[in-house]
């Protein structure tokens, strides 16, 4: 499921009227259009040379995103060494500045891998709001964070200037709903595109693979 620009406070749209249609899907090699979006205009990316960058737009507020993350950290362990995974986190209007600045300031304080789930479970399971900054100053002290080195780091320039690039990433892949994945600045595709989020990795990967140089790609069996 997305969740839509429009919807962010109501449910997204239903994944796929059947199985049957889903399994067909599956099978198919993703078409764009119909799978998969291509950027008018390519997006910038941070990946090395020689890597292929994937990156996932996400709200932490957003239950589809929750209800996500435990298929994409699956996928994420899985990925070849040629790819370049990121996430990003989106911001519709103001109100989401403040997650935004969470991610990035977890994320310059080494704390993703500790703390990134825990951000998910405490919205959606806790049912705390961690909308402004000072709940979220309030719920990482109570995780053992220093509240005073993080509201540094959480009103630092270097922050700022990562969500104001978190957004310009966002407009340039034209994101209309969470989560959503883009590919290597070129292609983009969500749960909607591709009927659900399971089929997007499958988009994602199948991208991916035709992006390798012929010479990279593995040998197939006999």
């Amino acid at each position: 499921m997305t969740l839509k620009r429009r919807e962010f406070s109501r449910a997204a749209l239903a994944l796929v009227a059947g199985f049957g249609t889903l399994a067909q899907a599956q099978k198919q090699k993703p078409e764009a259009g119909s799978d998969y979006a291509v950027l008018e205009t390519p997006a910038n990316v941070d990946a090395p040379a020689g890597k292929i960058e994937v990156v996932e737009f996400f709200w932490y507020s957003c239950p589809h995103c929750n209800e996500f993350e435990p298929a994409l950290s699956d996928w994420v362990k899985k990925v070849p060494k040629d790819v370049a995974f990121r996430r990003v986190p989106i911001a519709f209007n103001a109100s989401f500045v403040p997650q935004q600045r969470l991610y990035y300031t977890l994320e310059t304080m080494g704390l993703l891998e500790r703390l990134h789930a825990k951000v998910f479970a405490a919205i959606h399971v806790e049912k705390l709001k961690l909308a402004t900054g000072e709940s979220i100053v309030e719920w990482v002290g109570k995780n053992g964070v220093d509240t005073t080195k993080f509201l540094a780091e959480y009103n630092s320039f270097g922050v700022d200037a990562k969500t104001k690039r978190a957004s310009q990433l966002q407009n340039a892949y034209k994101v209309e709903g969470v989560p959503a994945l883009g590919v290597a600045g070129r292609y983009y595709t969500d749960g909607s595109l591709a009927k659900s989020m399971g089929r997007a990795l499958q988009v994602v990967d199948s991208l991916v693979a035709d992006l390798r140089p012929t010479a990279a790609k593995p040998a197939k069996k006999p």
